[in-house]
């Protein structure tokens, strides 16, 4: 069971660590990244099954030597799910810096408005998802280090 909550600690690392830098670049660039979004997604994935195997072995009755790895597997859930909210309010937030009340009014904008709000808006989403795959890559990290004895 160790064995597979290393792996899966490693791979979180790596998944989002290669999130964390595809989306960072994608931000820099004010490009839209399909990979960002995968790697993002395939992270997110490998979260919740080292948290649900981490459970498994809680129900087993293994310990980890160090009580901190609870945090470190099971926060990056936290993580991902408040980002997806910041993700979420986005849109509004943009909107609002622009003084427009909803999507519907920006249909009633020039086609260059409405690109560069949707262009402000996919950047801002893919800062901080891009963002919490670092805090979730750094987590894992620390994870990977206070797992021994599961």
């Amino acid at each position: 069971m160790a064995g597979l909550i290393g792996v899966l600690a490693v791979l979180l690392a790596g998944v989002s660590g290669a999130a964390a830098a595809v989306g960072g670049w994608a931000w820099w660039q004010l490009r839209q990244a399909r990979a960002f979004w995968l790697l993002l997604r395939t992270s997110q994935v490998v979260a919740v099954v080292l948290a649900g195997v981490a459970g498994v072995a809680a129900a087993l009755g293994k310990r980890p030597h160090d009580g901190l790895f609870w945090v470190y597997a099971l926060v990056p859930i936290a993580v991902s799910f408040v980002a997806e909210q910041f993700r979420v309010i986005s849109a509004q937030t943009v909107l609002d810096a622009r003084g427009i009340p909803d999507a519907q009014a920006l249909g009633d904008r020039p086609e260059a408005e409405q690109r560069s709000v949707v262009v402000a808006i996919l950047r801002r989403e893919t800062g901080v998802m891009a963002l919490a795959a670092l805090v979730v890559c750094l987590l894992a990290m620390r994870a990977i280090g206070t797992a021994s004895g599961l």
